[in-house]
């Protein structure tokens, strides 16, 4: 089922976003990686995207903007955000996945939002 699925990486950090990148692409999903929001919306313009997991804090249309842009623009995307450094007091619509974490975790989730 997994390479039925295709995710969008937005993350700012090469190192992370190619390591989950490559995780992802051998257990089967098909994957297009960008490294802020504005290279995000190209990849969504230029491909379908099922879910999207994407790092909260980004230089470049990152934030609570790249949330509001998501719940404006693409109300019916699934999304998981990830971030090391979110508080308490910041209200995410989405599931969050707290760095680092497992990236087999992270394909369960995906295949989770796909199928329910």
């Amino acid at each position: 089922m997994a390479d039925e699925i295709t995710v969008l990486i937005v993350e700012d950090e090469d190192a992370v976003r190619l390591t989950l990148r490559d995780y992802l692409t051998k257990s089967g999903f098909h994957v297009f990686v960008a490294s802020d929001g504005a290279g995000a919306i190209e990849q969504m313009l230029d491909h379908d995207v099922d879910v999207i997991v994407s790092d909260y804090r980004m230089n470049i249309l990152g934030g609570h903007y790249w949330i509001r842009f998501l719940q404006k623009y693409c109300p019916d995307q699934r999304v998981i955000i990830t971030s090391a450094y979110l508080d308490g007091n910041v209200e995410i619509p989405y599931p969050i996945l707290r760095k680092p974490f497992d990236f087999a975790e992270l394909a369960q989730r995906i295949k989770a939002l796909v199928t329910n």
